[in-house]
């Protein structure tokens, strides 16, 4: 048993489709493979829109960014299919009617719940669409809605796994057919009363994670537009570099502080059944990759990761005395309900300081429920700036930096929060 994951860039035109079918063709004819399918390129975005213009009952609006959504998706089928259209039409047109008769309702349930209703049809049309196309090239495929697998419980657009259960119903649905390609999606679940769920953002990666863990595979790939992992996102640093071999705990450290690599549930999984991780380049699949496994790592490039949109929260006692225990169980009782985690939390004697990302929102009522024991200060527009593995000369950099709003150090890792170059 392999398991593939293709991220949404890997398949978000038709020449990457079609190169994701050469990659499934190599697939060895004694293994059995599932492959978990993302939503094409920006569909998760659009869909988003759709949620929104809803819930704020647009009607109109909803439906007609929704048409567009449909209209990208027929044309990549018409494209790419011939004898498999009509019946991947039909699929299709399932999954549409679905939305579309939800979108006709008026709001009454959380905006969470609304968006996962939506949102989950991105993976379902893409999977379609990567299943007809695979029967039309002579891989027998067979499609699963991983929504009758993967059960969650309703905590909506951040779901947990409901273990035992998902076990029990992904070897019933996974583990019938030998030498058998089977096609399912990442990042949705559903609950027991059949609700669609979201695993968060960037979630097809855990899903491959699950899948892995429970099927005993030897091994999950996650194919991505790059060599491997690199040390800094190109974006905002030209000096990456390509690193070919990461420990678990490496990879985990990585996520915890931002880095786009890997969804941060996807390693524990695999960990627990030493499973390895492979991250390799759809574009060009003889490239090595990054392998990600137990191992007892040395010698690391500096590891650079930026976060954007970050806000400070300063909450300082208002009758001047310590900042103890119980101030802060009181603060993390707010933050955990809030379900806010932070980035970055750094302690005075009567202050505490805590960077997280920037939700409008809860940064608002975050500030209201302190206000009652705090002075609250807030401040935006920030940036998180992480480096792994620091050097000297990346610490001579940091000093020279004017705008740096806080700062945390230890031997391995060097933390500056500043004012955004945007600011």
């Amino acid at each position: 048993m392999i398991v593939y994951k293709f991220g949404g860039a890997s398949i978000n035109n038709i020449e990457r489709i079609q190169q994701v079918i050469e990659i499934v063709k190599k697939i060895p004819e004694n293994e059995m493979a599932i492959l978990v399918i993302s939503a094409m390129g920006k569909t998760t975005n659009a869909l988003e829109k759709v949620v929104a213009s809803f819930y704020n009952k647009n009607t109109t609006e909803a439906l007609a960014l929704f048409n567009v959504i449909k209209n990208q998706h027929l044309n990549i089928a018409k494209y790419l299919l011939v004898q498999q259209y009509n019946t991947c039409y039909t699929k299709l047109s399932d999954i549409f009617t679905e939305v579309e008769w939800l979108l006709h309702d008026n709001p009454v349930k959380t905006f969470d719940y609304y968006y996962d209703q939506i949102v989950c049809s991105g993976e379902l049309l893409s999977s379609t669409i990567i299943h007809f196309y695979c029967q039309e090239n002579g891989v027998a495929s067979k499609w699963i809605d991983i929504r009758d697998v993967l059960l969650t419980d309703n905590n909506f657009r951040d779901a947990g796994i409901e273990w035992n259960v998902t076990e029990h119903k992904a070897k019933q649905a996974f583990l019938k057919d030998e030498k058998q390609v089977y096609i399912t999606q990442g990042f949705i679940g559903a609950t027991s009363d059949n609700e669609s769920t979201t695993l968060g953002r960037e979630g097809s990666d855990f899903t491959a994670a699950i899948l892995g863990n429970i099927l005993q595979a030897n091994s999950v790939t996650i194919w991505k537009d790059v060599e491997g992992v690199m040390s800094a996102d190109p974006k905002y640093f030209p000096e990456e570099v390509y690193i070919p071999e990461l420990s678990y705990h490496e990879v985990i450290e990585m996520a915890y502080y931002g880095a786009q690599v890997i969804h941060p549930k996807t390693i524990q999984p695999l960990q627990n059944k030493n499973i390895p991780l492979l991250v390799k380049c759809f574009l060009n699949p003889a490239l090595p990759g990054t392998i990600i496994q137990r191992n007892n790592q040395v010698q690391l490039p500096p590891i650079q990761i930026l976060k954007e949109n970050q806000v400070l929260i300063t909450l300082q006692s208002l009758d001047f005395s310590f900042v103890g225990g119980v101030t802060m169980n009181g603060i993390y009782a707010i933050l955990q309900e809030l379900k806010l985690i932070p980035n970055l939390i750094q302690f005075g004697a009567i202050a505490v300081q805590i960077c997280m990302d920037d939700k409008p929102e809860k940064i608002t009522q975050l500030a209201l429920a302190a206000a009652a024991n705090f002075n609250v200060q807030v401040e935006k527009n920030l940036q998180l700036f992480t480096v792994r593995h620091y050097n000297a000369a990346i610490v001579e950099k940091i000093n020279r930096e004017n705008t740096v709003v806080l700062r945390q150090q230890t031997p391995v890792t060097i933390q500056i929060l500043k004012q955004s170059e945007q600011h």
